[in-house]
């Protein structure tokens, strides 16, 4: 769950909003730095969670920035993760995973058609760059 500025992060009975300012970069890596004020906060209102358990707690919510990163921009910030790694297979069945989730969406067509050209798909990439194209003329005329 996000709300303005925090992430919703559950580990066992505990309930924490984690601010979103303790995450950098598209692999939402944790800023130590600025985790530490907050970590020093939740092990002073919960003297009962260990250090471990501040650890899993974390890894969590990174998990969960990065599910909620990829939900906002509609699968394209993690498909572009995967294929600046070079696993453009998995990055085009992720695209292809939020497309079955919103057809509609000409901006992950468009990527979806990106990524097929940069594995040498062409006429599968153009085709999708079409349907993009298809699709955000059909809103813009909607907008009129």
């Amino acid at each position: 769950m996000t709300q303005a500025g925090h992430i919703t992060v559950v580990h066992g009975n505990l309930t924490v909003d984690v601010p979103r300012r303790l995450f950098r970069g598209p692999d939402c890596e944790i800023d130590e730095e600025a985790a530490r004020p907050f970590r020093d906060m939740v092990r002073a209102r919960y003297p009962w969670v260990s250090e471990s358990s501040m650890d899993v707690l974390m890894s969590k919510a990174r998990k969960e920035m990065i599910r909620v990163i990829d939900e906002e921009t509609g699968g394209r910030s993690h498909s572009s993760n995967l294929a600046q790694q070079g696993k453009l297979d998995e990055a085009i069945a992720h695209m292809r995973l939020h497309i079955e989730q919103d057809p509609e969406d000409a901006d992950s067509w468009y990527a979806l058609g990106n990524l097929l050209c940069q594995a040498g798909r062409t006429d599968e990439g153009y085709r999708a760059f079409n349907r993009g194209r298809e699709l955000a003329q059909k809103a813009q005329r909607r907008g009129r």
